[in-house]
């Protein structure tokens, strides 16, 4: 692990710590039932705020062969994404004219989620997935993938082998990144004259606006809004031309972003997203310090309600294991004495243990072996659809908790 002695968008080292959720586990490290006695790592987990150019970042950088060397995040379990994705893939095609001599190249691809529907409309893919287990799982679907870490080195090798790409995209990876600087440069090598760059990554104004402090784990380095990419993306002579609002993860935005000899025109809604961040105060250290303050009511509101069910004696179980959701139970110290145990249809977590607390993760059929009292959503952002899933365990008494931005009982 390594601190950082400067901002990761704009170099300068005027730094200063807004929150801290004290030492943490790794968010995805799942434990084995044999394993659970052998101790744990736990690092900091501390978000840092940039007083020059306004970017939240982590403080401390795990080795990413720590954070993803055991990695079991797989995004094709998930319905909600794989429309999600379905629905980018169309709109890209048809906004940018991709047809079959274009080539669409996707950093962070994990099981080529984004990319199938692409190449189900012909059109030539390549997934850069450094997860080998993964990167298999869309080479298996006929996706083609290099598992290596992208840098400028591979991206010299791909133009090489292949060509020039139309699109390069980065969704919920680019936060994850410590050298962006890399990335950048070997995206830039990759695009034609006119090609595009598009990030898909959490929003911080819904990050601060919803409470949605549980996106803050190790993997997620950066919380970005628009204004920081602005500035990171002039040192490399490239410019933001576009940006929308989307669904994804409580609150997401997507960036168009091209090199700046470029035909395409910079449209209004990247001056409308920055003042409007203006006006929501991203820009002052204060705005940071408040939310850290309202996660600690959160954390105060949810304990409260939780133990007012145990002493009834009612059972509570979790809904969904991500990432964020270990962030909620490890803070708020949220164990097996008030969970029974997690669902979650990933079958790489299932009968694994959480990293931290140590609750037991089953497969979904479990609620309905013994229905329990109380389901806690975890996976938030899927709330929705959880709900809509399983509300025939509403005729036999089951109430949902969603505990994000106030714990409530539905």
């Amino acid at each position: 692990i390594k601190k950082i002695e400067s901002c990761r968008v704009c170099k300068k080292k005027n730094l200063s710590k807004v929150f801290s959720f004290g030492p943490t586990p790794l968010a995805n490290e799942f434990i084995k039932k044999e394993n659970l006695d052998k101790g744990e790592v736990f690092f900091p987990l501390d978000v840092y705020f940039c007083n020059n150019c306004y970017f939240l970042q982590l403080g401390y950088v795990v080795d990413p062969k720590i954070l993803f060397g055991n990695y079991v995040y797989v995004s094709s379990t998930s319905p909600v994404f794989i429309d999600h994705f379905k629905e980018f893939a169309k709109d890209v095609t048809k906004r940018f004219n991709l047809d079959s001599k274009s080539l669409v190249i996707d950093i962070g691809s994990n099981d080529g989620i984004l990319l199938k529907p692409f190449l189900e409309n012909k059109i030539k893919v390549l997934g850069i997935e450094p997860v080998t287990h993964i990167a298999k799982i869309a080479k298996k679907d006929g996706i083609d993938t290099i598992d290596e870490y992208f840098s400028l080195s591979l991206s010299k090798k791909i133009v090489k082998k292949y060509r020039k790409a139309k699109v390069v995209t980065a969704t919920n990876v680019f936060a994850h990144i410590d050298n962006i600087d890399e990335v950048v440069l070997g995206v830039k090598e990759l695009l034609d004259q006119d090609g595009i760059f598009i990030i898909e990554a959490p929003y911080l104004t819904d990050f601060l606006q919803k409470r949605y402090f549980d996106l803050v784990y190790h993997e997620h380095l950066s919380y970005w809004s628009v204004a920081p990419l602005v500035t990171f993306f002039k040192r490399f002579d490239m410019t933001v031309f576009d940006v929308q609002k989307v669904s994804s993860h409580g609150g997401s935005i997507r960036i168009f972003v091209k090199k700046n000899k470029s035909s395409h025109k910079i449209e209004k809604s990247v001056a409308g997203f920055i003042k409007k961040e203006r006006t929501l105060g991203l820009h002052k250290t204060k705005t940071y310090q408040d939310f850290a303050n309202l996660v600690l009511e959160n954390k105060i509101e949810l304990l409260k309600l939780l133990a007012s069910l145990k002493v009834k004696n009612k059972k509570i179980v979790g809904f969904g294991a991500p990432a964020k959701g270990n962030t909620l139970l490890n803070y708020f110290k949220t164990g097996n004495d008030i969970l029974d145990y997690i669902v979650d249809d990933s079958p790489f977590k299932q009968g694994l243990y959480s990293p931290g607390m140590h609750i037991p993760v089953k497969p979904s059929s479990a609620l309905q072996d013994v229905p329990p009292d109380y389901i806690l959503i975890l996976a938030w952002n899927f709330a929705d659809s959880i709900m809509k899933r399983y509300s025939f365990l509403e005729k036999k008494g089951v109430k949902f908790i969603i505990p994000v931005p106030v714990p409530k009982i539905v």
